[in-house]
């Protein structure tokens, strides 16, 4: 592609968060023990659900899901942030900022899309408990599921196709510590102020469209509940939908580490780890793996 005074940009640097090395260097150690732990129990999420036949229900599968999410969005951005705060050259390559991008936008739309999902699938069971399991059947757990994945990875199409439709202009320095689509932008030169008015207006629409559904899904939960004559029914209720409730350039670096790494980090612990039946889980999980090892390391040897 050729840019404006014929000038090819091959790749982009990085500013990243912080110039100074001895920063960089605590910096690294702080994101990479978080993002460790995003890792593992993201992991013991998916372990103690694929394991214990008790969670083998519509609720456990999205959660499934959002495990698997919250490490793949991590991992698209994390891992290239932490070798980047131990080298003295944080650049990227043309081709490899496009992908990040668009994987990352991909994987954050996809998100959005399953907590929706997720606020129904709540809805329907404390609102319609008997039918429930009529509603909503494996079949139709996965087919919405794929949905909300493929749907993700389409509308991210179109943000990133019409972010590299701007002339660059030989800009090649990024205020950030990844490839998104405002610092991108503020590197563009000519009429980059439609482009930014258009992303901007389909952004608001797909992110309103979800959250207007997980407002409403939950006014409706909430009435239902108030409904209940019985305050034991209404801790019950409220304990069942419980598990699934959330709480300048330099902004936007804040705001990503917010959404890289403190949402999975705190998705593990908002959505299952405060259940019991994950607890009971994960228990039942590690005395398993427990008793596997310990018959591993009992198994003779043979020659």
């Amino acid at each position: 592609m050729a840019w404006k005074n014929d000038t090819y940009i091959k790749e982009f640097i990085l500013l990243g968060l912080s110039s100074v090395p001895f920063v960089q260097n605590i910096l690294f150690v702080i994101f990479l023990i978080m993002y460790l732990v995003i890792l593992i129990a993201n992991s013991f999420i998916i372990l103690a659900t694929v394991m214990d036949s008790r969670l083998h229900t519509p609720m456990y599968f999205f959660l499934v899901n959002l495990s698997s999410l919250d490490i793949c969005y991590s991992t698209s951005s994390i891992p290239r942030f932490l070798r980047d705060l131990l080298s003295a050259k944080k650049t990227i390559s043309y081709e490899e900022c496009v992908t990040q991008m668009y994987i990352s936008l991909s994987l954050g739309m996809t998100e959005c899309l399953l907590l929706a999902v997720m606020a129904y699938d709540r809805y329907i069971a404390i609102c319609f408990p008997l039918h429930y399991t009529t509603i909503i059947s494996p079949t139709v757990c996965i087919k919405i599921a794929a949905a909300a994945w493929i749907c993700g990875f389409l509308l991210a199409v179109f943000h990133v196709s019409l972010t590299w439709s701007v002339d660059l202009c030989g800009h090649d320095k990024i205020n950030h510590f990844i490839c998104e689509v405002p610092e991108v932008l503020s590197l563009g030169c000519g009429n980059v102020i439609v482009v930014e008015f258009v992303i901007f207006v389909v952004g608001v629409l797909i992110l309103f469209i979800p959250v207007s559904f997980i407002i409403i899904s939950y006014i409706k939960i909430i009435k239902a509940i108030m409904k209940i004559s019985t305050v034991a029914g209404r801790k019950k209720a409220f304990s069942t939908c419980g598990s699934q409730s959330q709480s300048s350039s330099d902004t936007d670096k804040h705001f990503a580490i917010f959404y890289f790494i403190v949402t999975p980090l705190m998705n593990p612990l908002i959505y299952t780890l405060r259940n019991a039946e994950v607890k009971s889980a994960l228990k039942l999980c590690w005395l398993k793996l427990r008793k596997i090892d310990h018959r591993t390391i009992q198994q003779p040897q043979r020659y």
